[in-house]
């Protein structure tokens, strides 16, 4: 049937449920978000008088719950105004509603018993073909459909999803025996477009895949803890970015999610489990035996692993567990001298290194990661019949940017049998066979397709659901030109590719020079521009502030002009070129990050991008186009109508306050992005749709535009205007003295100079006074203070 969902009901309004229905909000579903009606009214609803019977206490569990959602850091909505398109409600009062719902989820108490029960309310109420998932992480999906119509077990399946909803891009797929198969391809497309999940079909096994390895991973990584008599601090310095994993490490994620958690987990899987012979390994070791007796179970108590307190002065310090007298101390920096080897090489290359290290941190590694490696193996054909789906699964679950069998790739597989060996350790012997067979490998590229060796036919197939990926790393024999910060390749179809290269994508010598080039290679045998990358880290943070500060210091004004003079001129080529670009920008898009997406034809954008001008923040103002960019986009609506000046007021306060977008919606919001532009759930996918927004343009008989010369500006009415509360706000203290010298040049350029009367400029005028407020604020003290505050790894100084 051809299957649309329009409207989805959750029933549970926990803090999973919560966060599920604002991402279907943000994709622009309607939401129907229900739970339990309260047994009695709480204190402050009888001293109000009120009963059971009235709205508020009858809602009130749902109301709380969801205001808490709305109030919880990250946002759970990529726009505050999201929120109107959930209505709450109460089991009692609203379940009957479902009947004209899509799609129905159920995320309420992990408990078999109360979960059939809703179950069977649903079954008669929901109409038929209407889909019905659970959330479950930890009861067997089977067992909560038995008894039901056969048309609610056909259309019954596992949808888990990670939490954060919206940041954790795993969404486990889990079908029962009567689920049909068309329902589980649905779902499995629906999460890759529709909520931009990486969506790994499940075996109906304990903790299904990413819990599996995830919470064996992080338990055997604290019985080595144990075993070595490594630190707090140490662990979740080797367990964090050096190996690709999230920031927080071991044991500030366990703080963050909840031991309680893990330890519920792992007590599950050791009960459950039947056919794994490292079943041990789950029994809690005595360190999580003891927080958990101390009910130390992380932030939801106060404290973990880690205790944040009120030091001296206010100010807050962070103490860590000594693991070994179980008292509180202050937290201590961790240096590992193997660290200093691998910080210059990118990640596949580190774990070479990093295993082979004869230090204590070499040690763990051994015992952790190739554990890791043996442990994967055997659980092919128990959670799994493809090796890919534990990569896709531990990587979109845990935040790893490799997998398990990725990693073991990168320091080679029969090396790493050989390091096993060592530590007593033996792989599974499907491995031992793929050798056998000539391959050599887990994974490989072929044809810009990424391949995975699939065991029972002893050959490589590509990853089912990423044949429409453009995955830019997987396009070596592709390259048309590169340099040492850019790379340039043919997308095929006649478009070309640009990948910055640059330490966090920073906009240098060699990034300016790859945006000529690819251009003009563009324009001379192509039809068509993308500019893109895939870095985890940032699309773009901005200029390469390290060489503007040594001109700068040196009074190299000359530099510095020609610098911002070439930087404008590459913008306005992005602009005006006889091809269209199509920039498709992720994560952080900050000062020229953000310039370029100004400049293009259009932006396909990543939904969690953020973006921003943010040049005040180091005592400067946007000056490659940005600031020139936003008078343009403010003049385009007073055709529309804007005699208070209310766009032009909320770009200058953007600027002024370095503001940053929590979303590409916002972002569109903020008018960085404009009606046209797209935004993609699936991170995956923005190259090729980036593509596909490229071949759209020129097939629709692009043509290059011409410049502006039409740009309405207020003049000395703007900046009067900016000035009264630049003014006002240094008066109240709220800016300094620097700070309001910043917002004044910032007033003067957005406005258009000091002319007398509001009138039309080119986009060059508006352009020179950029770079001339620029170079000014490059001479001043406070300036360089500030930009020298931030290379030196630390916030720029308030000055």
């Amino acid at each position: 049937m051809n299957r649309s969902i329009r409207k989805v009901a959750v029933l549970g309004s926990g803090i999973m449920g919560s966060r599920i229905a604002c991402h279907f909000a943000n994709i622009g579903v309607e939401v129907l978000l229900l739970d339990i009606v309260p047994r009695e009214p709480n204190d402050a609803e009888k001293a109000k008088g009120l009963t059971t019977e009235h709205p508020a206490v009858r809602n009130r569990i749902v109301n709380e719950a969801f205001q808490n959602t709305l109030k919880s850091n990250p946002a759970a909505l990529y726009s505050a105004s999201f929120a109107n398109r959930i209505k709450l409600g109460n089991f009692d009062d609203n379940l009957a509603e479902i009947k004209n719902y899509d799609w129905i989820i159920e995320v309420i108490v992990e408990n078999l018993a109360i979960k059939q029960s809703l179950y069977e309310k649903v079954d008669a109420l929901r109409k038929t073909g209407t889909l019905v998932t659970s959330n479950t992480s930890g009861i067997p999906i089977h067992l909560m459909a038995e008894g039901r119509s056969e048309d609610f077990q056909k259309h019954f399946c596992g949808s888990h999803f990670f939490n954060p909803p919206r940041y954790l891009k795993l969404l486990e797929i889990i079908p029962t025996p009567a689920t049909d198969p068309a329902v589980t391809d649905f779902l499995m497309h629906y999460g890759d477009r529709f909520l931009g999940k990486t969506t790994v079909l499940c075996k109906d096994t304990p903790a299904f895949i990413a819990n599996r390895v995830g919470i064996y991973s992080m338990v055997k990584t604290i019985k080595v803890v144990e075993e070595l008599g490594l630190t707090v601090e140490e662990v979740d310095k080797l367990t964090s970015v050096v190996v690709g994993r999230p920031k927080s490490g071991t044991f500030r994620l366990s703080d963050v999610v909840g031991l309680d958690t893990t330890i519920n987990v792992s007590n599950n899987l050791y009960a459950g489990l039947t056919n794994d012979e490292s079943k041990d390994t789950f029994m809690i070791p005595e360190m999580m035996k003891k927080l958990q007796e101390n009910k130390w179970l992380g932030d939801k108590t106060g404290q973990g692993f880690y205790k944040k307190i009120k030091g001296a002065g206010g100010k807050s310090e962070i103490l860590a567990l000594n693991l070994k007298t179980f008292e509180y101390e202050p937290s201590q920096k961790v240096k590992f001298d193997v660290f200093e080897k691998t910080k210059n090489l990118a990640l596949k290359d580190r774990f070479a290194v990093l295993l082979a290290d004869k230090t204590k941190a070499g040690e763990f590694y051994r015992k952790t990661i190739l554990d890791g490696f043996r442990y994967v193996t055997f659980r092919i054909p128990e959670i799994s019949d493809e090796l890919y789906r534990i990569d896709a699964a531990i990587c979109a679950g845990f935040g790893w940017e490799m997998g398990l069998f990725a990693t073991w790739d990168a320091i080679g597989v029969e090396k790493g049998i050989e390091l096993m060996a060592v530590e007593g350790m033996k792989p599974a012997e499907w491995v031992n066979e793929m050798l056998a067979s000539g391959a050599k490998t887990f994974y490989k590229n072929e044809g810009g397709k990424r391949l995975y060796y699939d065991i029972p036919t002893k050959s490589y197939k590509v990853i089912p659901g990423t044949e429409s990926f453009i995955i830019l790393e997987n396009l070596s024999d592709n390259v048309v030109w590169k340099n040492g910060e850019s790379t340039v390749y043919d997308l095929g179809e006649g478009i070309l590719g640009l990948e910055f290269r640059s330490k966090m994508n920073t906009f240098g010598a060699g990034v300016i020079e790859g945006v000529q080039k690819s251009i003009a290679l563009a324009e001379k045998d192509f039809r068509g521009l993308v500019i893109g990358n895939d870095s985890t880290e940032a699309f773009s943070a901005g200029a390469n502030l390290a060489m503007l500060f040594m001109y700068a210091i040196e009074q190299e004004f000359d530099e510095i002009n020609m610098m911002i003079a070439q930087f404008q001129q590459t913008m306005m080529r992005v602009r005006y070129s006889s091809i269209p670009v199509v920039v498709a920008p992720h994560t952080l898009a900050l000062g020229g990050g953000c310039e370029i997406n100004l400049h293009a034809d259009r932006v396909v954008a990543a939904a969690e991008t953020y973006m921003g001008l943010v040049e005040v923040g180091v005592g400067l103002i946007p000056a490659g186009g940005g600031t020139k960019e936003m008078a343009v986009r403010c003049s385009d609506l007073y055709k529309n109508g804007d005699p208070e000046l209310n766009t032009l007021q909320a770009s200058f306060m953007n600027i002024a306050m370095a503001k940053v977008s929590t979303s590409a919606q916002e972002a569109m919001e903020m008018g960085y992005l404009r009606r046209g532009d797209e935004i993609v759930l699936n991170r995956s996918r923005l190259i090729a749709d980036a593509k596909q927004a490229a071949i759209e343009l020129a097939e629709a008989g692009y043509t290059q535009p011409k410049q502006r010369t039409d740009i309405k500006v207020q003049g000395k009415a703007g900046i009067a205007l900016f000035k009264a509360g630049v003014q006002g706000m240094k008066m109240g203290r709220y800016i300094s003295e620097h700070d309001a010298k910043i917002a004044d040049k910032l007033a003067y350029v957005i406005s258009g100079g000091d002319l007398s009367y509001a009138q039309s400029v080119t986009e060059q005028y508006l352009l020179d006074l950029e770079r001339e407020a620029f170079l000014s604020l490059c001479g001043e003290k406070k300036t360089l203070e500030r930009l020298q505050g931030l290379l030196n790894g630390g916030k720029p100084p308030r000055n």
